[in-house]
């Protein structure tokens, strides 16, 4: 049985086929017809099963759905989608372009706590900074108060992880093996002090890439004693869809908010991963 993010091929009935005609007009949400139930059946077909029924009505789940396809897709020349949610011409021919025989498969879903911290960070996706660039705002000091008193208005992207796994861990009725600080250089050390924490370092991901899966946070040395962290949602042919706190489109530690992003590589992640729990 494939897993829910597996790309059937069997199931595509035009994956040796040109692609359908685009409708002339972008689909979004509130739209309605036979144009949708196409797209629809399309990410189903790419095991993409959040999308539901293919009923024709374009509403929160197809959304959802299209959103998830643009973040782990991209354009013929190689470039990421806008991941807004609305199937444009871009959209469309990513959407119905043949799969290659034998491509890779993006990575099986997480599982159990590192599942319970992807769902709450994904539900942050759009949090931002209160001003801009103040590392401030209801949301993020809510972020940092989480790792200690004293640490408002710095750098949050590691209290970002570790408020997700606290949240999850309290839904889930466990204890949080995250470590509890804000520096990203002493979350990667402390984590090999964690029983239940699986490392995989830079140096093991670029010779086995299988080993770096959803949940799993990653770790870069920017320098100085200075990082930036954030989960791992997607892993397609070596190319990782993140959600990130403090950073911004072009992948900044001292960004503006969380960011679901799609452009990082394996091999530009200079630390490494772990999964915890």
């Amino acid at each position: 049985m494939p897993t829910p993010h597996a790309v059937p091929l069997a199931g595509i009935v035009d994956a040796n086929r040109d692609p359908p005609r685009y409708p002339g007009k972008a689909l979004r949400h509130g739209s309605r017809g036979a144009d949708v139930e196409r797209v629809q059946r399309r990410l189903l077909a790419l095991g993409i099963s959040a999308v539901g029924a293919p009923d024709g009505d374009y509403g929160d789940r197809t959304t959802s759905a299209v959103r998830l396809f643009q973040a782990r897709a991209e354009d013929a020349p190689g470039e990421p989608l806008e991941i807004d949610g609305i199937v444009g011409p871009r959209t469309w021919r990513a959407l119905f372009r043949p799969l290659a025989a034998g491509a890779d498969e993006p990575a099986s879903p997480a599982s159990g706590l590192a599942a319970a911290a992807l769902a709450v960070a994904r539900g942050e996706v759009g949090v931002r900074e209160q001003p801009p660039g103040s590392n401030r705002g209801p949301e993020v000091d809510l972020y940092l108060s989480a790792v200690g008193a004293g640490l408002l208005g710095q750098p949050w992207c590691m209290a970002f992880v570790y408020w997700c796994f606290s949240q999850a861990a309290r839904r889930l009725g466990v204890d949080n093996p995250a470590p509890r600080t804000a520096g990203v250089i002493a979350s990667w050390n402390e984590a090999r002090d964690v029983a239940a924490a699986r490392i995989v370092t830079a140096a093991e991901a670029r010779r086995d890439p299988a080993g770096v899966t959803p949940g799993m946070v990653f770790y870069i040395d920017t320098g100085g004693g200075a990082g930036h962290a954030g989960f791992v949602a997607d892993v397609i042919d070596g190319r990782l869809v993140t959600i990130e706190g403090n950073t911004n489109d072009g992948g900044s530690r001292e960004g503006i908010g969380v960011f679901l992003r799609s452009r990082r590589r394996i091999e530009a992640i200079n630390l490494g991963f772990v999964a915890f729990g």
